[in-house]
């Protein structure tokens, strides 16, 4: 707007085109020099996005010199060598890029590379070369949004070397030794927390049972337009194995809790399915019957969060709502499991989550640099923890 261009949508998509179509300086006007463009584009844009543009016959493929968002590389390969009956190292017929990894597979390609933060890359017919890379402001780091980790991507997705799913698994490991609880099975809200799940039970030596059954056909609730429609959602989304935890403690794992609409109506249904028959015929009955002394202290749901409470919006650019929407900033939080109807409700700490997602990067970071007998800088790792701590990786100028 500051170059006299005005503007017909309010889509961030039109501010990147916009940006892409100005003439930057030392440009010839017949011809277009789209590196200088991607690079001012993304001098004016520090963060949030990965980007894939094509001119004729080239791609070019960009991530934020913050490297908030995910981008990797796909090599496509033949039929043949996907079932093993092609040539050990089989030729590349093409390239593709993604978001996520896992989507390679189902097309016939192998992961290749991840996008670099603030990296430049021309994708051809016949190979990957990069062209440059924009650098942060001196002592920033990278910024990935550690949420991918925890909800949004699939947990076969390969982000910074390392498998979505082995760092659930290593997150459900923190959480056993923040917050151990005496209980019968560990359990799972399916199906992004159920890797954190089963290192749970892992740690603590208890056995992993599922207790939900997850309607495959009903999409993801949290960011539904309304509270009604969340709500329906949830009623719709699962049913229960009642016969898997009658009469048992159960520690349930969930990935992450943004507004709690969606957890207290899985309580109520694990409670109507086995466990609100025990606690409530002891209250109401005086005389208690053996029956009920026998299952009086076997009927609880406790809650074990594979993330930090959510304090802030995101303004990256996911749909997580406004601070007054989330529930770790309404009084309710304050007394959380009495709200949700759970017996116990912890959350995993920010200090844990940081370590469980660093911790494979920076093993394979100081087993490659005590390969290297001249040991060049160590990159220094980071991830957006803003929607966690409110401390967003560039200054917010509103």
């Amino acid at each position: 707007m500051r170059h006299g261009v005005g503007l017909s949508t309010s889509s961030d998509s039109e501010l990147i085109t916009q940006l892409l179509a100005f003439t930057p300086p030392l440009e010839n006007d017949d011809t277009p020099d789209w590196v200088a463009r991607i690079k001012n584009l993304m001098n004016e844009t520090p963060t949030s996005y990965s980007l894939l543009m094509m001119h004729k016959d080239i791609i070019y493929a960009v991530r934020d010199p913050y490297g908030n968002r995910p981008l990797c590389i796909g090599r496509l390969i033949s039929v043949g060598s996907m079932s093993g009956k092609g040539k050990k190292n089989s030729e590349t017929e093409g390239w593709v890029v993604s978001s996520e990894s896992c989507s390679f597979l189902s097309i016939g390609a192998q992961y290749y590379r991840e996008v670099l933060p603030g990296e430049i890359v021309k994708i051809s017919r016949y190979d990957v070369q990069t062209l440059d890379v924009v650098p942060r402001p001196e002592g920033d780091p990278s910024a990935f949004c550690i949420f991918e980790y925890v909800y949004f991507a699939r947990p076969d997705s390969i982000f910074e070397g390392q498998m979505v799913y082995s760092v659930r698994r290593r997150c459900g490991q923190q959480l056993a030794v923040e917050a151990p609880v005496e209980a019968d099975l560990v359990s799972t809200v399916p199906e992004s927390a159920t890797p954190a799940a089963l290192g749970y039970a892992q740690k603590c030596g208890l056995p992993y049972v599922e207790v939900l059954c997850k309607n495959r056909y009903v999409g993801r609730t949290f960011i539904q337009p309304n509270m009604r429609l969340r709500q329906l959602g949830v009623a719709k989304k699962f049913g229960v194995l009642s016969d898997n935890f009658k009469g048992k403690r159960i520690v349930l794992i969930d990935d992450s809790i943004v507004r709690g609409n969606t957890i207290s109506p899985i309580i109520k249904l694990l409670r109507e399915s086995g466990a609100k028959e025990c606690t409530y015929k002891v209250e109401r009955e005086p005389v208690k019957t053996k029956k009920a002394n026998a299952q009086q202290d076997v009927s609880k749901v406790h809650i074990r969060v594979a993330s930090p409470p959510i304090k802030f919006p995101c303004y990256m650019g996911i749909n997580i709502p406004t601070k007054e929407e989330l529930i770790a900033n309404k009084p309710e939080f304050h007394d959380l499991a009495k709200y949700i109807g759970a017996d116990s409700v912890v959350y995993l700490s920010v200090e844990g989550l940081v370590s469980s997602v660093q911790e494979s990067i920076k093993a394979r970071q100081e087993n490659q640099n005590s390969l290297k007998t001249n040991k060049s800088r160590v990159r220094k790792i980071g991830h957006c923890t803003a929607c966690l701590t409110g401390e967003y990786p560039v200054e917010l100028d509103w």
